[in-house]
């Protein structure tokens, strides 16, 4: 096994608590023999026993990447052959990651975990027993959840798979390819399941769970327990979440027989795109160019003040551009960057804090966002580019900061970067070469953008032929440059470091590599096909390069990166990276489609008790009906729900449950947030649990690298992630920040003031800006950096932007607002349930000449009784339906816009207090007091 394939392993929660347990004997940072052993993934199973169960377990990964690849192609319909539809490409993608759940992943035995493997099939057995049909024997549930124990009991060896376990595994897939082999059945009953479905689904779910204990840990199986439970059990809970409870008959058909549940949209998105994406990228790392990317950072950034870890973030930002997993990212980059980080004078801890934080922001970067982006377009409706688009601004800017809260720790302890090997030549040239080069990319943008245009109508169908030569003739070009410079090495890390290397000669030897990801993009920004599609003309791609790359390299260079000279060893080396390739691509893949199947069960029960309307309950008692208050309660649960689940279950659950809350309760409060807005924010709070002790999963693979505590760690890169906990806040109050209805020139200016705001925000809570402050200092950075990210809120205290009005002068509000505006509502009814509820609605105005005229075209009709404006009717598809409104509800009040003076006036003030503060600092910024702050730091 090569170093890459050693640096993708991840630990799984209980492995990591036996590191921890090594570091507090007094072992310290572990052996490299120790953390392979370490870091035996949760993505890719810890059991390849040899022999021909090793062989099979390589071959099923291996079917299962050339099945997605088959269903994501156009080549079933371009042969009309084995034509797969989603809803049955969704059972065989969950039969093949139930199959290498068992087979690949041996259970681990300590006291808890086995309690629990004992005890979730005995309280499922309870609850199916108290839910069948009076008219079915119990006995054969009983005997399924026996045999299940039993298993368990048997024991789960490291180095084969025994025949219990072979037994698991054929079961498992056999009950979820029940759903392909009787689709048609099942959708002619839907609703009215028999016997056998019955116990298809109950076996189905009880191996599903067990499946999750193995391969992600307990929580995720805890959670989905407990919905269960909610389920069968809802008129036994307390008042304020009762409902009526559900039959075994009503679990099974909703969780197992239909797309409700286990096969919902999650487990679609899996199958569609997530597959793709994660295959993609493991054959990009595969290729070399991870350690490329890791390679690059360094070259560029190495030098710079704590130049090891702001090349950390660069390369972590880049990994988590195709990563699917924060905990995948800290191993794939840590292990090289934390004992560099480290020999430059960062802690322990805190090496692996900037690594913990760099890692968990690359699931918040697009244009995979740890498969979440494919999920909201799910979700939220709206096209990919449009999640992208929303989603990019807030995650650059939070990268940014970070690189910068590294570069005030450097400060803080006076560190120096890593010394170089050439004399960088004077400023004036560099900038004039930045500014050529970015002309240059420029120049060529436009031109392959234009000729694009021009190749597709010039050649009609036979243009993706054209396009394909031009890439290949660019990608012989690129590597041909590569061919030039000599090949990249993976560095030892705990190897002194006597130079840098060369920033353009590093560049230059895998720019090929970014190929593919024009592709990716391409397709995605600018041909606006289906992620899928797009991920699988980028990877077709990429196996071209795979396969090819090494007898190029040979022809071109006389040997390739490994020293092979000849032809055919270098072209069988790459076609053994291809298989590689698509096997690491697979065992990747099985902790997500297990995780996205059993998220289903949680979403599935969510829809059929209505839970998400009692949680919104819950939160409004809480917090009292105050914003900020049920904001941050829904912060809190978002990070307690996220606890221990990987990216995308997590996101699954905290959109199901805490989404709807925010939407409901904010509505009600006077607040109209996008939906977009409202699923970044449960995103971003439940991929912090990655972060947080005492959960932190991230933490405790960074410490067990960095050989540092992981409590401590987990809080110092807390700390380096209040930027990232802001964020949220901040966009959900101003949606500028999500670049929501903004043109390019606002966008720029967004993202410039938004960055400065940020960066001040870190130099508040990191307690240094030019020297260490004093308390007055940072909270002037916090009110001029909350001023600058939202200029409107003590704006409007001078000049309110809406003019409120009675309901009864809703048609003259109408009339008196220009076509396009939009006019806030306050209404009076009842919610889904029956119970009176108030709430805002934002309502677009119509063109038209007269009030009423606008009134008919937002498909409204009013009566008057008395005092109050009762809606009598709202058409169908109307901007009055859209907007939320509904007949016999009472318009309150109408908030109508007003011009007023631009917000923006009041960054004059903010960046008056922002130079008397810097000029503040800079008159303390004399050479002994900067000198002793970082013998202060050091010391500290």
């Amino acid at each position: 096994m090569n170093e890459t394939d050693k640096t993708k392993k991840v630990a799984t929660p209980q492995q990591q608590a036996s590191a921890v347990e090594m570091q507090a004997a007094g072992r310290g940072e572990l052996s490299q023999e120790e953390l392979d052993e370490l870091v035996a993934s949760s993505d890719t199973g810890a059991r390849t026993p040899p022999g021909l169960v090793g062989k099979l377990i390589l071959t099923v990964a291996l079917c299962w990447s050339l099945f997605q690849l088959w269903i994501a192609s156009p080549l079933p319909f371009m042969l009309d052959f084995a034509i797969i539809s989603a809803t049955d490409a969704r059972a065989v993608h969950l039969a093949f990651a139930l199959f290498l759940a068992f087979m690949a992943y041996p259970a681990e035995r300590s006291p808890f975990q086995l309690g629990l493997g004992i005890g979730v099939p005995l309280i499922l057995s309870g609850l199916f027993i108290y839910g069948a049909p009076g008219d079915m024997p119990a006995w054969w549930i009983g005997l399924i959840a026996a045999g299940l124990i039993a298993a368990i009991l048997l024991g789960s060896p490291k180095n084969r798979v025994p025949l219990w376990e072979w037994l698991l595994a054929l079961i498992a897939a056999a009950a979820a390819l029940y759903v392909f082999y009787y689709s048609d059945e099942l959708g002619r009953r839907v609703g009215a399941p028999l016997r056998q479905d019955l116990v298809v689904a109950v076996i189905g779910l009880m191996l599903l769970l067990e499946a999750t204990r193995r391969s992600l840990g307990p929580a995720l199986m805890i959670v989905a327990t407990v919905f269960l439970v909610y389920t069968f059990l809802g008129p036994y809970m307390p008042s304020i979440i009762a409902h009526r409870g559900n039959s075994l008959t009503e679990v099974a058909n909703h969780q197992w027989i239909t797309t409700e549940g286990v096969f919902g949209i999650a487990l679609g998105v899996s199958t569609s795109f997530v597959f793709l994406f994660v295959l993609f990228g493991a054959l990009l790392d595969k290729a070399g160019a991870g350690n490329y990317f890791i390679q690059v950072a360094f070259s560029l950034m190495g030098h710079m003040r704590g130049g090891p870890a702001k090349a950390a973030v660069v390369s972590s930002a880049m990994t988590g551009l195709i990563s699917g997993s924060s905990i995948a990212n800290v191993v794939t980059t840590g292990t090289f960057t934390i004992p560099l980080m480290k020999k430059v004078g960062f802690s322990s801890e805190k090496a692996g804090a900037v690594e913990v934080a760099s890692s968990v922001n690359g699931q918040i970067m697009p244009p995979v966002m740890g498969a979440a982006a494919f999920l909201m377009v799910e979700y939220v409706g709206i096209p990919y580019f449009d999640v992208v688009k929303h989603a990019f601004l807030p995650a650059t800017i939070s990268y940014i900061a970070l690189v910068y809260i590294v570069h005030l720790e450097a400060m803080k302890a006076g560190m120096e970067g890593l010394p170089r090997s050439y004399t960088p030549p004077p400023i004036l040239r560099r900038l004039l070469t930045g500014a050529f080069i970015i002309a240059g990319i420029c120049a060529l943008s436009l031109a392959v953008y234009y000729g694009m245009g021009w190749i597709r109508p010039a050649f009609g169908a036979n243009s993706p032929y054209v396009v394909f030569a031009l890439l290949t003739a660019a990608y012989v070009a690129l590597l041909w440059v590569a061919s030039r410079e000599e090949p990249l090495q993976i560095d030892d890390p705990d190897a002194p470091v006597a130079a840098l290397p060369l920033p353009g000669p590093t560049v230059r030897s895998g720019l090929h590599y970014i190929l593919p990801v024009v592709v990716l993009v391409w397709a995605l920004m600018v041909d606006r096909l289906s992620p899928g599609l797009s991920a699988f003309w980028a990877t077709a791609y990429m196996i071209f390069i795979l396969v090819t790359q090494r007898p190029l390299m040979v022809w071109l260079r006389g040997a390739d990166r490994s020293g092979n000279t000849s032809t055919g060893r270098a072209l069988r080396s790459g076609a053994d990276d291809l298989v590689d390739g698509l096997i690491s691509g697979a065992r990747n893949m099985i902790g997500i489609g297990i995780a996205t199947a059993t998220a289903g069960i949680i979403v599935g029960a969510v829809s059929q008790t209505g839970v998400g309307s009692a949680l919104a309950d819950v939160v409004e008692v809480l917090s009292g009906g105050n914003l900020l208050a049920i904001l941050a309660l829904t912060a809190v649960l978002s990070l307690i729900l996220g606890m221990g689940l990987p990216t995308t279950a997590n996101y699954i659950v905290v959109s199901a449950l805490l989404a709807p809350v925010i939407v409901t309760l904010g509505q009600q409060n006077g607040l109209i947030v996008p939906l977009i807005a409202v699923h970044l924010f449960v995103f971003y709070f439940g991929i912090m649990a990655d972060v947080t002790p005492p959960v932190g999963l991230a933490s405790f693979a960074a410490a067990a690298v960095s050989g540092g505590d992981p409590i401590r760690t987990g809080v110092v890169a807390f700390f380096y992630s209040l930027r990232t906990a802001a964020l949220p806040f901040l966009f959900i109050f101003n949606t500028d920040l999500l670049l929501i209805d903004v043109g390019w020139v606002q966008g720029i200016f967004v993202f410039v003031t938004a960055t400065i705001a940020m960066l001040l925000f870190a130099a508040a809570t990191q307690g240094w800006f030019l020297v260490r402050n004093r308390i007055w200092e940072s909270a002037a950075l916090l009110l001029i950096a909350f001023t600058i990210f939202r200029p409107g809120f003590f704006w409007s205290y001078a000049y309110p932007p809406f003019e409120e009005r009675p309901g009864s002068e809703f048609v003259q509000a109408l009339e008196d607002s220009d076509p396009g505006e939009g006019l806030r509502l306050r209404i009076s009814g009842l919610n889904d349930i029956g119970t009176p509820v108030e709430f805002a609605a934002l309502l677009p105005v119509p063109a038209g000449e007269t009030g009423e005229d606008r009134l008919a075209a937002a498909g409204i009709e009013l009566i008057q009784d008395g005092d109050r404006t009762v809606i009598d009717n709202v058409a169908f598809d109307s901007p009055a339906q859209e907007a939320g409104l509904d007949w016999d509800q009472t318009i309150l009040a109408v908030q109508a816009p007003v011009a007023t003076p631009s917000s923006y006036w009041i960054y004059v003030p903010a960046f008056l207090l922002l130079g008397l503060l810097v000029w503040a600092q800079r008159r303390r910024a004399g050479p002994a007091e900067t000198s002793q702050s970082g013998k202060d730091a050091r010391h500290a």
